[in-house]
């Protein structure tokens, strides 16, 4: 039986080889700018014919974009746990390439999943207790799937419900932008939460908690192939974590090429400028929600959104060749930081 995931993979690396072989039957006309098409796990984005990402609706828990590729071709976020290669880091099943999670809404888990609890001695008593907590951020509609020659654009509604019982507590709007030009990819994600319900959301002082990306093993530090951290107040590798940032770019070696990656924070978004829970190991995540947590001389920061209330996460990431100075990412923040 192929799961959805699975069937994702076969969809998109299959567009990948046609696109390398020359093989995809299109006019070039055809291939010019951004198309959008439906995928058995939800919208495939390509560019001038060739791949960009897929939009995951339901990956575990939650909707992810998966996988990225880059400016060059090279796939920019990690494959595992959604497809096994040899080479690749094994951890954190819910790493999963391109997402939103947290670690505790209303006391729902969204930032873990079932993967991250199964194990060679789990059984059903062991896992009871963790699913009673588990949230899925679960797919109700796309309310936006479009693309011209300069972008593609996804928007959807989420609802944020229990996975045992289906209890709503609250829903988001997301709206991913998707632009490209010869030296980088990159998407612009907006996330809109909404508390329709009668009760107050909380979101806890969290250290795992944001909106995240998982690199390529081959980026990450504790690799000790070339990959750097660096972020907006020139603060680099480890030293990086927790620290609050208008931007953080992580760059090194992809399968033979040097690439990076820059994740932004608009100044309109929650709590700007965020803490960067950004690892060695190549989680890169923005957490707005993290204070006590990451530091615990600071105040505890958890949030609560009241019924009615609404609140704001903006950021743009770009998949880019080189590092952060052959891509001027401070002058891409600066163009960003001045957009409405």
């Amino acid at each position: 039986m192929h799961t959805q995931n699975s069937l994702s993979r076969r969809h998109f690396t299959l567009a990948l080889a046609a696109c390398a072989l020359g093989a995809v039957a299109t006019s070039a006309a055809e291939k010019k700018g951004f198309t959008t098409e439906k995928s058995a796990a939800g919208i495939v984005v390509k560019h001038n014919g060739q791949p960009f990402t897929e939009y995951v609706t339901l990956s575990q828990n939650k909707p992810i974009l998966w996988p990225i590729v880059g400016p060059t071709g090279k796939e920019m976020t990690r494959r595992y746990p959604m497809d096994k290669v040899e080479g690749e880091q094994h951890d954190h099943p819910h790493h999963r390439s391109f997402y939103f999670g947290h670690q505790s809404i209303n006391g729902l888990e969204f930032w873990h999943d079932r993967s991250s609890f199964e194990g060679p001695k789990s059984t059903p008593e062991s896992m009871k207790p963790k699913l009673e907590k588990l949230g899925v951020t679960k797919h109700r509609e796309f309310k936006e799937v479009s693309a011209d020659a300069d972008k593609a654009v996804i928007a959807i509604a989420n609802d944020y419900v229990a996975f045992e019982g289906g209890r709503k507590i609250m829903e988001d709007t997301r709206r991913f932008t998707f632009r490209a030009d010869a030296n980088s990819r990159t998407v612009d994600v907006e996330i809109d939460f909404h508390n329709s319900t009668k009760e107050p959301v909380i979101f806890a002082d969290m250290k795992d908690a944001g909106f995240s990306l998982r690199l390529p093993t081959s980026m990450a530090l504790t690799s000790k192939q070339g990959g750097k951290i660096i972020n907006s107040e020139g603060i680099t590798d480890k030293d990086t974590w927790a620290k609050r940032a208008k931007w953080v770019d992580y760059h090194g070696p992809v399968q033979g090429e040097h690439l990076g990656v820059a994740f932004m924070e608009h100044p309109t978004s929650f709590r700007h400028p965020t803490p960067w829970h950004v690892r060695d190991y190549g989680l890169f995540t923005a957490n707005a929600f993290g204070s006590k947590s990451l530091d615990k001389n600071l105040p505890d920061a958890a949030h609560t959104l009241k019924p009615g209330e609404k609140l704001k996460l903006r950021y743009r990431i770009i998949f880019h060749k080189g590092d952060e100075k052959v891509a001027n990412i401070a002058a891409a923040y600066e163009r960003f930081a001045k957009e409405k």
